[in-house]
């Protein structure tokens, strides 16, 4: 029943069915063939959307296209290259600065591709910029979307694993950063080494102005994250309070949000949230299925009996993570695995929210790895390039991925040190 279950879900992906509903059409099926009630599949699946952690997640989209379309983004970039936009390699810092800025607010990574990289990467390759390199640089750093707090799939494993989103976003903290510099180190080597250039230097009154324009948006990060770590809001209450905060910013500060903005608005938020929400819930009953029929414990009891050590059992999950990578996008990962691998972590002795965080880095791979990365077909659509280009362009940022996924695993503190000072 199991092997006809990722049989059937195969099948249906390779004829290009959406991911949610091949899974909710594959697990549907097979439980006809058992003695499940089938009319219980609405009440799993609507359940299965009945948590108030998953309504943070809408909230946060809706504020990352706000973002993106009010000109919150944009002056964030232009006071982001009035200070290092002259420097060797200046205008891919700025790329990635931006990002992580712009991933501290929208929590989504093919939304912090799209909003930085329609700006950046036709300004890189006017600077003079490889556009293969452009285009890698922007879906490599657009994957810290899901990494830096708020992030859409760590309140996805937060609602499965029961763990408190809070930690989790803490958790993000230092593993985005250190990501963040590593990308910013290797940006600057790479554009001293093909001598590119950065833009004219600007004057400290031009810096001013457009820090003085910038900072409305630049406030927001702290809001979002100081409200919810002094205990003030609860992740999905911050949501709220950062579609308020930018709506004001973009209608009455910038001026650049107009009525006939709302209706595309709200078609893309609802385009991405609807996808994220039926893949939850067709997910759950994938889960449901593994559940009743003791994959889960099987598994545990498997790798319990093999004596497998928690290093082995890591390369064995990355490994199998970056093979899912390549045709699964993250929340399906983490809702198809993490039910299996919940117990085996647990079992082993790894703390779960280090856990989360080398299952999201895997997650930033599934990002920029083809045939399925969103991010190279975000990147693929602005730039106008065929996806082959982008892929060339990102293979040298998956080797960077790799080695700070490496580190993460040895080192979890780098994980587990702001979390611990929440207990």
């Amino acid at each position: 029943m199991v092997l006809a279950l990722f049989g059937l879900f195969i099948v249906l992906f390779l004829l290009n069915v959406p991911i949610g509903v091949a899974l909710g059409i594959s697990t549907i099926l097979v439980l006809m063939g058992t003695d499940f009630t089938l009319y219980m599949i609405p009440q799993r699946m609507f359940s299965a959307l009945d948590s108030t952690p998953l309504m943070a997640i809408p909230g946060f989209v809706f504020a990352g296209v706000l973002m993106s379309r009010g000109g919150i983004s944009k002056y964030l970039i232009s006071a982001l290259k009035t200070y290092v936009g002259h420097l060797r390699g200046g205008l891919s810092v700025v790329t990635i600065l931006a990002c992580m800025i712009f991933a501290a607010i929208s929590g989504s990574s093919p939304a912090t591709a799209a909003a930085i990289g329609s700006i950046m990467i036709p300004g890189m390759v006017n600077a003079g910029y490889d556009k293969a390199y452009a285009m890698g640089l922007v879906a490599a750093s657009g994957t810290l979307g899901i990494l830096i707090p708020p992030s859409v799939p760590l309140i996805v494993y937060g609602v499965v694993a029961e763990e408190s989103i809070g930690k989790l976003f803490m958790a993000g903290v230092l593993p985005g950063i250190l990501l963040g510099t590593i990308l910013v180190t290797a940006a600057i080597v790479y554009a001293k080494k093909h001598n590119y250039g950065g833009d004219s230097k600007a004057t400290w009154k031009e810096r001013w102005q457009a820090t003085v324009k910038a900072i409305w948006g630049a406030v927001l990060p702290f809001l979002i994250l100081g409200s919810i770590y002094t205990g003030i809001c609860t992740p999905t209450e911050a949501a709220v309070v950062a579609c308020f905060y930018t709506i004001i910013v973009s209608a009455f500060i910038y001026r650049e949000l107009t009525f006939k903005d709302i209706r595309p608005i709200l078609r893309e938020t609802v385009n991405i949230t609807s996808m994220i929400f039926l893949i939850i819930a067709s997910a759950m009953l994938f889960a449901l299925f593994l559940t009743n029929h003791q994959v889960p414990q099987s598994v545990a009891n498997w790798i319990s009996e093999a004596n497998v050590n928690k290093w082995v059992f890591f390369l064995l999950t990355n490994l199998m993570f970056f093979v899912m990578g390549t045709f699964l996008e993250a929340v399906s990962i983490i809702l198809i695995t993490l039910p299996i691998f919940l117990p085996i972590v647990k079992y082993m002795g790894i703390d779960p929210v280090h856990f989360a965080i080398v299952m999201t880095v895997n997650m930033e791979l599934a990002m920029i790895t083809p045939p399925v990365g969103l991010n190279l077909f975000v990147v693929s659509g602005i730039a106008k390039e065929p996806l082959e280009r982008v892929v060339r362009g990102v293979i040298p940022f998956i080797v960077l991925l790799i080695a700070v996924l490496a580190l993460l695993v040895i080192f979890q503190d780098i994980s587990l040190y702001l979390p611990s000072l929440m207990d």
